[in-house]
């Protein structure tokens, strides 16, 4: 009885050494096993590890994903036009050795502050590069400016024992100071593009018009070509017409011709000539040339 009395508290000894001698580290935790702050472990898959009871210590590390925001950082992109950005940082520890060492004992706090110190100098040499303008953040480019960031802020993360996941650009505002500013150069570019469109419209209407003018000289000529043409042809024909008249009855195309004479001659309200009663104009009205004829056709 005595000896089981001894054997106890032994055996209780025992059993709290090999519990404190267990350490477990889930899926979702990093571990680094210390002995008077000098690292004698790493363990970075999940399960049950084993350290020495009082000597040795355990510091625990996320493996999740982590997240935090920056600041509004002032970046003036290639055209200087001032933006006021913020972005959104994913990021895990991917070297637990690397980033104790790096961090010390300021934890996930100086781990933040560190990489938006990274993140902040990244995203103003990506914006502010050259070829880039306040256009370019705002357009379906910005995917490629946010991966560039990415890629250059996790280079230099590697040095805190970090990876940079993903970087999200949030909000693109423009300085308060700036923006009626910003503005009026606004309105000003539209003015001068509404100027220059109307200028080239109006070049536009003047090629337009030149053109139809044009168009409408070549077209009145041709017609007029045609017409002198047609014009000439028929004066052909009537001359033709005339001289085949003139061959069958010599003394009927006169008379013709005389009646065409009066008319002309004595068209409007002007109906008074001067001229000799013998002249052959009055040939066929005078009373004498009217028997003659009237005797031809008896005779």
């Amino acid at each position: 009885m005595r000896k089981m009395g001894f054997l106890l508290p032994i055996v209780v000894v025992a059993i709290v050494a090999v519990l404190s001698a267990i350490f477990v580290v889930d899926e979702r935790e990093k571990a680094l096993v210390l002995r008077f702050g000098q690292i004698k472990q790493v363990v970075v898959d999940p399960g049950i590890g084993f350290k020495v009871p009082i000597l040795d210590e355990i510091v625990r590390f996320e493996d999740r994903i982590l997240s935090f925001e920056t600041e509004l950082i002032e970046v003036t992109p290639a055209d200087d036009r001032r933006l006021e950005i913020d972005a959104f940082v994913l990021y895990r520890i991917d070297d637990i050795v690397q980033y104790r060492q790096a961090i010390g004992a300021g934890g996930e706090r100086q781990a933040v502050n560190d990489l938006s110190g990274i993140m902040e100098s990244q995203i103003r040499a990506v914006l502010g590069s050259q070829g880039v303008t306040s256009n370019t953040i705002l357009s379906p480019e910005r995917s490629d400016l946010m991966e560039q960031i990415r890629v250059r802020s996790d280079a230099r993360a590697d040095a805190l024992g970090l990876a940079v996941v993903d970087v999200r650009l949030r909000q693109t505002n423009l300085p308060e100071q700036n923006f009626a500013a910003t503005l009026q150069r606004m309105i000003a570019e539209r003015d001068r593009e509404a100027t220059d469109e109307r200028a080239r419209g109006r070049e536009a209407a003047q090629r337009v018009i030149a053109l139809a003018d044009r168009t409408y000289e070549e077209i009145l000529s041709e017609a007029r070509r045609d017409a002198r043409i047609i014009e000439g042809e028929a004066d052909a024909e009537r001359n033709k017409i005339f001289a085949e008249a003139y061959g069958k009855n010599q003394e009927f195309f006169e008379f013709y011709r005389s009646l065409t004479a009066y008319e002309e001659a004595l068209k409007g309200s002007n109906s008074t000539m001067v001229l000799s009663p013998n002249s052959e104009f009055f040939n066929y009205l005078r009373s004498d040339q009217g028997s003659r004829s009237d005797e031809g056709e008896r005779n």
